[in-house]
């Protein structure tokens, strides 16, 4: 398998974080990557994020955000948690993605869906500075949520 680099750019907190996974498929608009959660546990209040844990993380060139299918060291579905982020930059082997803070997770039964970070989204300050970018987020967002409640991909795992 391919490893791959992402770099998940955060300009809001001043910070990219960095990591590797290995390359499960690449179509022209997107490529699938296999990662493990390395950090100690995290617990967010609606998932726990726990080492081994895997991460099946879709990166769209041409849509605004990426998704993590969240799967624990076993294979059991924890969710999904969708990042409202610029379309990515692939180069080779690597993936660059800028987040734009605004989140969505949705449960495994994708009855229950949360909106995230609406504040930090908002003090970006998009609506005045970048309208176009402030739209296509929010865009984004009614977009994640519809296809999760359709079921359609990536959110039609079990």
């Amino acid at each position: 398998m391919r490893t791959i680099t992402i770099h998940l750019f955060k300009p809001g907190k001043g910070t990219t974080i960095t990591y590797t996974g290995e390359m499960l498929r690449h179509e022209p608009d997107y490529m699938l990557i296999h990662a493990r959660w390395e950090q100690p546990q995290r617990d967010l209040g609606y998932v726990v994020f726990e080492p081994d844990d895997h991460f099946y993380e879709y990166y769209y060139t041409e849509r605004w955000y990426n998704v993590f299918e969240v799967r624990g060291a076993t294979g059991m579905l924890k969710g999904w948690y969708c990042n409202i982020t610029r379309p990515a930059q692939i180069d080779g082997d690597t993936i660059t993605s800028e987040d734009l803070e605004l989140d969505l997770f949705v449960a495994p039964d994708r009855a229950q869906m949360l909106r995230l970070d609406l504040d930090e989204f908002a003090a970006r300050g998009f609506e005045l500075s970048d309208p176009a970018t402030y739209t296509a987020a929010l865009a984004a967002l009614d977009q994640l949520e519809q296809l999760a409640q359709s079921g359609m991909p990536p959110f039609d795992a079990q």
